[in-house]
């Protein structure tokens, strides 16, 4: 399998939250090990993607407000990490490709796969 559904990060982990160091470590923590669990759940595999592999990203908010794709990397960088810990690769692989939806999904999700290949592989 090359795709995962996973829960949207946690408010904590958002670069602009004005959270203690602590809290948000912990709320890492938290979301690294659930991301490795669904990935694995998910059987998500790497087998046969020789070097770089494409990380692509579908960002469903739980609500309307509003975004930037560069924020959401960065409060997802524990999930980026969890796929990583589930796949047994260093995430430094990883090229990512996000994409910020514009309807809302209740709850929030992420939908994540992986590809292989060059630059100009598509989607």
């Amino acid at each position: 399998m090359r795709e995962v559904w996973l829960p949207w990060p946690p408010k904590e982990c958002s670069p602009n939250a004005r959270v203690h160091w602590s809290k948000r470590a912990k709320a890492a923590k938290q979301y690294r090990e659930l991301c490795c669990i669904a990935a694995k759940h998910w059987k998500l595999s790497a087998d046969g993607i020789d070097g770089r592999i494409h990380l692509w990203l579908d960002f469903y908010p739980p609500n309307r407000q509003r975004r930037d794709d560069d924020n959401l990397m960065a409060a997802f960088k524990a999930g980026r990490d969890g796929l990583a810990d589930a796949l047994g690769l260093d995430d430094a692989r990883f090229v990512c490709h996000p994409w910020l939806k514009d309807e809302p999904v209740k709850g929030g999700k992420v939908h994540a796969w992986i590809t292989g290949g060059g630059p100009d592989e598509q989607r």
